[in-house]
Parts: structure tokens; C-alpha cells; sequence
């Protein structure tokens, strides 16, 4: 045993899946220690956020929260919102409006903006594509408030009476004095489109998709274990009855079933563990097919025959003598079903039939989240981008334990 293990860590390809995977799965123990919010609490409003230094700002009269960078002066404010490509953007959509071109100075922000503000409509066609109308409607959006001078309130809680009260005003022309607002934080990642921190929000959906990944893969391996094992060794009408089911669910495209399923299921009852639960139950089959091969191969051996003379039963048979030669293959059947269940998942939350919104974010809910409002268009690469890596360096990292632990067990791939 320590031998084999020894051989196992010695595997250059499991050594490097491994320490790439135990990396993100210490991540997500450590993470939510030093970092003591909510993964889902908004920070602030406002929509994608981009990765800075924040401070937390609050409004005295209805304790709404909203959130103010440091370097926020009003000359960095606007040249970060209004690009020289939208400026021409906006004079190109101001002149087919009929305003004549020397009326339009794309430098004078001031006037560029007031000019834009009392004459863009988004029901003018103006002989665009639905495409081009759809960016002049996100750009105008975008641009809301952007010349606004209006101060935002400084609040600290009054300890004898429990409710907010008004220290400071923040002009938006002025930077923000740190020594005056408690809470500062350090985004690397930004914020997603309802203003909540990405870098919190991705440990935890990456904890919520391992332990679903984790509950899949050991349900569905756990199912074609048991199937693949019945099926081999007692074969007859147990294989015809296990190999009937199995060869409906490989004909069957399992992405579909598992949408009927899910869509089924209805949002509200959709949990995380729901979601893995279903998808173990429809990712057995090719473990079954495998595991049912290795054993068929195992039943007529010798120590198999010597067993069944000395008259033991047929569980203790498979236990005993069975299954300890095909664990390895039933370590890698489990890998590779962890992987997928991940996968699976993230293609479930994207079509929006993933876990439930309202409860644990997961991988496949922040892309969700990012396609919806467009974090891709926009260019707000922060929103999605981070949890496409994320995905990859999971299945990555698998794939080469995978890869590692079959050179060690199968004779054939060793150097």
C-alpha cells in the first residue's frame, strides 16, 4: 500500500493536478476566514464595478448603500466613463439625428453631454441595425448621472439610539478621505452587475460547485459500481435486466434528460444538492459499462474459482476479491465523474436551470449572472473571465490526476 502510494506521488502529472487542485480547494477554507462579509452582500450600487480600492459610503436618510473609489475626482470620473470612441459614437448618432456637425464638440464633455441628454431618444430608428440601436441604449445608460455634482452622505450609527447619522459630505469633484469612512476594501476583481465583491462571490461558488461535484460524482460512481459489479459477476438475466436499463440511458442525450429534469423540478425547490443529486443519478451509465468489462475479465480468475469452492458468498466474493482489483479504476471513474459534474453544472446554471438564485451562488450562476447583463458586450471582462479560469484549472487538474494515476495502474503506459 505505501508503496503504491509512494508510486502515485512520485507521477510527475498527479503530483502537479494535485497540488493545482488542493490550491483552490485551500482557497476556498482559508478565503472565507480572512475575508469576514458575505459572499452575496452588495457592497455598494451600481453596475460593474472595476477591480480598485472601495470604501463603503452610507445615506443618513434611508440607510441605502452606495459605493465611491478613491482616485473618483471629476476630471478621472467622466474620461473613465466617456471613452474617445463613444465621444465619436455619440456625435455619429447626434448628426443622423439632424444636429449639424460644427454644433457638436466631441472635447467639451459639458456640452457633448448636455446636447446628447435633450435630444437622444431610444425609439428613434434613425436607419441603424437592432444591434447598433441596442449599443446606443446600454451607452446612454452608461452615461446616466455622469455629470452629476450631487454629494454623497457620510452616516456613522449613533450608539444610544441605534440609527444612522449624518458626519460628512463627499463631493464627486473631491477625492475621498480615507481616515473618514471605517470600512475599505480591496476589490482585485471588481464587482459584479449588482455591486457584490467577485473575488468573494468566486470562492464561494467555487466551494458550492466542488461539493456538488463531489455529492455527483459519488452518487453516480456509487450506482455504476454497484450495477457494474452485479452485472459482471452474476451475469444471466441480472446482466440482460442491468444492460438493458444502461444501454436506454447511452442512447438517451443526458444534457437533454437532465434539462427535463431540472426544468421540472421547478426553481424553488432547485438546491445545490438537488441539482447534484440529479445529475448523479444520469451520469452512471458509462461507469457501469467499464466497471461491468473489468469484472467480467475477474470472475473466472483462480483466487475467484478457489473462493467460490470454499463456499463463499457471492457479496463477500465481490468485496474480497473483486473489487480491490479494479479500486484504482473506481478512483479514476470517480475523478473523472467529479470533473464532469462540475461541468455539467456550470452548463445547467448557464441556461438558468441551475441552483436556485437565491440561495449559494455557484460557477455556472456567475456566468449566468454575466451573460444576463451583458458583461461580455460591455467588455467587463472581471464578471466572467475569472470563472471561465477557475473551471479550466478544476478540470484541468483532475485530468492530469487522472492521467498520472493510469500511468501508475495500467502497466501498459508505464516508462
Amino acid at each position: 500500500m505505501k508503496n503504491t502510494i509512494r508510486q502515485v506521488f512520485h507521477s510527475g502529472k498527479f503530483l502537479f493536478g494535485f497540488i493545482i487542485f488542493s490550491s483552490l480547494l485551500l482557497t476556498t477554507i482559508i478565503y472565507p476566514i480572512i475575508i469576514k462579509y458575505e459572499p452575496l452582500e452588495m457592497i455598494g450600487t451600481g453596475t460593474f464595478f472595476e477591480p480598485g480600492i472601495y470604501v463603503n459610503v452610507y445615506d443618513a436618510v434611508d440607510a441605502k448603500q452606495y459605493i465611491l473609489q478613491l482616485d473618483d475626482a471629476s476630471a478621472k470620473r467622466i474620461a473613465s466613463k466617456l471613452s474617445d470612441q463613444e465621444r465619436l459614437d455619440m456625435k455619429d448618432w447626434l448628426m443622423a439625428d439632424g444636429i449639424p456637425e460644427n454644433e457638436i464638440d466631441t472635447a467639451d464633455t459639458v456640452k457633448l453631454m448636455n446636447l446628447w441628454e435633450s435630444n437622444y431618444d431610444p425609439s428613434k430608428k434613425l436607419n441603424m441595425t437592432y444591434s447598433r440601436q441596442r449599443y446606443f441604449v446600454r451607452l446612454n445608460e452608461s452615461l446616466e448621472g455622469l455629470l452629476s455634482t450631487e454629494g454623497v452622505i457620510i452616516a456613522s450609527e449613533n450608539p444610544g439610539i441605534g440609527t444612522l447619522e449624518q458626519t460628512d459630505t463627499v463631493k464627486q469633484t473631491e477625492y475621498v478621505n480615507i481616515n473618514q469612512i471605517p470600512n475599505v476594501r480591496i476589490l482585485p476583481l471588481g464587482t459584479d452587475n449588482f455591486g457584490r465583491d467577485v473575488l468573494t462571490e468566486l470562492v464561494a461558488a467555487l466551494r458550492t460547485s466542488l461539493q456538488i461535484g463531489f455529492f455527483a460524482g459519488i452518487v453516480a460512481t456509487s450506482i455504476g459500481l454497484i450495477l457494474g459489479l452485479l452485472a459482471g459477476y452474476i451475469g444471466g438475466l441480472m446482466d440482460d435486466i442491468i444492460m438493458f436499463i444502461t444501454n436506454i440511458f447511452t442512447v438517451i442525450p443526458t444534457f437533454v434528460l437532465l434539462i427535463l429534469i431540472s426544468y421540472s423540478i421547478g426553481q424553488e425547490r432547485r438546491g445545490a444538492m438537488t441539482v447534484a443529486l440529479v445529475i448523479g443519478f444520469t451520469s452512471w451509465f458509462w461507469t457501469t459499462r467499464a466497471v461491468r468489462a473489468q469484472v467480467i475479465s475477474l470472475r473466472n480468475r483462480d483466487h475467484v474459482n478457489l473462493s467460490k469452492l470454499s463456499g463463499h458468498s457471492t457479496i463477500h466474493i465481490i468485496i474480497s476479491d473483486i473489487l480491490p482489483y479494479i479500486a484504482s479504476y473506481v478512483v479514476m471513474a470517480l475523478i473523472l465523474q467529479i470533473s464532469a459534474g462540475i461541468l455539467i453544472e456550470a452548463s445547467l446554471s448557464i441556461l438558468g436551470l441551475g441552483p436556485r438564485t437565491t440561495d449559494v451562488p455557484t460557477l455556472g450562476l456567475m456566468m449566468n449572472w454575466a451573460m444576463i447583463y451583458e458583461a461580455e458586450i460591455l467588455g467587463k471582462w472581471w464578471a466572467y473571465f475569472p470563472v471561465i479560469v477557475t473551471i479550466a484549472l478544476i478540470t484541468f487538474s483532475m485530468n492530469l490526476m487522472n492521467t498520472g494515476l493510469d500511468q501508475v495502474f495500467n502497466p501498459a503506459l508505464r516508462e
